[in-house]
């Protein structure tokens, strides 16, 4: 099925934009970490949005979400790991693929900073996805660098492939394969001139070949790179377009204030530009 629009992100600016859409008679598609992952779910009270006052942000979240649900708004959970233009675009989740005419990014703010070579050796050993590239490293040495909830599952997988697997992170993970090393480590650095060598622990170099790097969202810009940004951001215009045709931005990834109530209505105007060009399509 090739979708309307994919809305990359579940808080309130993609469902308020997978809403919109919906009531325009597009189909929509929202693809996103769990729920209970949103950064809005963990606010103990939000006072500051209009009409619902006092709520937690779990409760807020979860009368969004009802919405979106009786609304017809599908709902899939998962990382997005990758997209490319073709004939709009084509988003893998996992092992899924999923094709839309338009695009909104409505992923909140990447947290965490890049480590040092990382984005200089990244398609050269450095990888997001254990399941797309693990079998280029079979029988060879690899490091997961473990910071999503389920890293210790594609590092599992890695080894089960036949990959030399060490599992790096600040603290031991539950579920993690007892034959897998574990190296506790906060301040890491990617090692190599053309082509990954090594990682670079707390100090001690660890070699290897390839470095999964597995965080809880990638960087928009890093699945677009020519994605236009700003200070960390991305650049959009009062339309919420963003410099690539059929791309369209929305909430906390476009810029300060990070509020619920910039996010919803960005998500509304998003999806109105996308209904627009898919109109003129």
């Amino acid at each position: 099925m090739v979708y309307d629009c994919i809305i990359i992100g579940g808080g309130p600016a993609g469902l308020s934009a997978a809403i919109t859409l919906r009531r325009r008679n597009r189909t929509a598609l929202v693809l996103s970490n769990p729920a209970a992952r949103n950064p809005l779910a963990k606010a103990e009270r939000v006072d500051n949005y209009l009409g619902l006052p006092g709520l937690t942000g779990q409760e807020l979240m979860d009368r969004f979400l009802d919405h979106a649900q009786s609304a017809g708004v599908e709902l899939r959970t998962g990382k997005v790991l990758s997209a490319m233009p073709f004939d709009g675009w084509m988003l893998t989740v996992g092992s899924e693929v999923f094709q839309a005419k338009a695009l909104i990014i409505a992923a909140g703010v990447a947290r965490g900073q890049k480590y040092p070579g990382e984005q200089r050796l990244l398609g050269r050993g450095v990888s997001y996805c254990a399941t797309c590239d693990g079998m280029l490293y079979r029988n060879k040495p690899v490091i997961v660098v473990g910071r999503s909830a389920d890293a210790t599952l594609e590092a599992n997988y890695l080894a089960d492939t036949g990959c030399q697997v060490t599992y790096v992170s600040p603290s031991k993970p539950e579920g993690l394969s007892p034959s897998i090393p574990f190296v506790r480590a906060n301040r890491l650095e990617v090692l190599g001139e053309n082509a990954v060598e090594g990682l670079l622990a707390d100090g001690a170099k660890l070699p290897c070949a390839g470095v999964f790097i597995l965080r809880e969202a990638v960087a928009p810009t890093d699945l677009l790179p020519d994605l236009a940004t700003e200070d960390g951001y991305i650049s959009v215009n009062r339309r919420m377009e963003a410099n690539l045709p059929g791309v369209f931005a929305a909430g906390d990834c476009t810029g300060k204030p990070l509020q619920v109530a910039k996010a919803v209505g960005e998500g509304q105007v998003a999806a109105e530009s996308a209904d627009r060009w898919l109109e003129n399509q």
